[in-house]
């Protein structure tokens, strides 16, 4: 039996972070995009993900402004990258957090 997502991991990082390193099955959205009114992903939650946690944590509130369902992740990154958890660059190769 398939279960659906319960949410959705959003990266709002840069491009060029991203392309260093992300979570396996994030999504990517920059949020100087977001910001310039881009749309986010659908989904019943958003959580959202940057370096150290500011940025996804000025994402989330103005996604919340919008009436979405969001939230960030405290510390980013670094905080995930520092537990061992899995980090990939674009070619899913073993990738850094920069």
């Amino acid at each position: 039996m398939l279960q659906e997502a319960t949410a959705v991991l959003l990266d709002v990082r840069e491009t060029e972070e991203w392309r260093a390193g992300h979570i396996p099955g994030a999504q990517h959205l920059p949020l100087s995009r977001l910001t310039a009114g881009a749309k986010a992903p659908d989904g019943p939650r958003l959580v959202l993900i940057c370096r150290s946690g500011q940025r996804s944590q000025h994402a989330a509130g103005l996604l919340r402004e919008r009436g979405m369902d969001a939230a960030d992740v405290i510390g980013g990154m670094k905080a995930w990258a520092r537990q061992g958890l899995p980090v990939q660059d674009t070619a899913g190769a073993t990738g850094t957090v920069i």
